[in-house]
């Protein structure tokens, strides 16, 4: 006698705790009040790692003070431009740049986007530090392709002719996401039509809303305030 039929459901474990020591200070993350918080205020990020835990695949370009890709957290997650031969002198994929391995250096204007203030690798840390490696934190992608693209100096500034070329440029090499951890409260047409052009071919552009706890709907902060 057969009472009902169900699926062979599959399972499988649940809250998977990364062994990075520095994990449990990002409550951002996953929020267990560490601080006296709110629980759960967090990304989710254990539910996330069920479903994906990210993949070379995706290359994710960092428009910033350039990226540690040295870094022991950094480097296995460096974009490397496969279709250029290092160190030859040469423009090997005819993409207008030499020897352009890891990205591009606008601010400098040469092939090396080695940060030297901390806040590109600071952003590309949280993005994609290596995960389950016994050391630092966690990122959020497990694995990912940080294309490092230097546009702003140590200081902390950048001007728009050299953000132009760097977001053209992580388009036309294969970027499927910019992150875009800057701004400012003056409107540019020519980075809205730039912006345009990666929306064109399918490139997600993810912006900061500005740190100065202004409203944007009165006061625009961009590029996050773009259409």
């Amino acid at each position: 006698l057969i009472s009902y039929l169900e699926p062979d459901i599959m399972y499988r474990l649940t809250t998977f705790i990364p062994n990075d020591p520095l994990f449990k200070y990002q409550w951002p993350l996953y929020n267990i009040r560490q601080f006296s918080g709110l629980q759960q205020a967090d990304i989710d990020i254990l539910s996330c790692w069920e479903q994906q835990k990210g993949t070379r695949k995706i290359i994710l370009a960092i428009i910033d003070t350039g990226i540690d890709y040295n870094h022991p957290e950094l480097k296995s997650n460096i974009w490397q431009n496969e279709k250029e031969i290092p160190n030859n002198g040469l423009d090997d994929d005819g993409n207008g740049y030499i020897d352009d391995i890891h990205g591009w250096n606008f601010w400098e204007k040469n092939n090396d986007p080695q940060d030297l203030s901390g806040h590109g690798t600071h952003i590309a840390g949280i993005l994609g530090a290596a995960v389950n490696n016994g050391i630092g934190i966690s990122g959020v992608n497990w694995e990912i392709s940080l294309m490092p693209l230097k546009c702003f100096s140590p200081q902390g500034f950048a001007f728009l002719s050299d953000i132009l070329p760097a977001i053209k440029y992580a388009v036309d090499n294969g970027a499927q996401i910019i992150n875009a951890s800057w701004g400012a409260y003056s409107y540019s047409q020519a980075l809205q039509e730039m912006l345009e052009y990666a929306q064109s071919k399918g490139v997600l552009v993810v912006a900061a809303a500005g740190n100065n706890n202004l409203n944007t709907d009165t006061t625009p902060f961009y590029p996050a305030c773009y259409p």
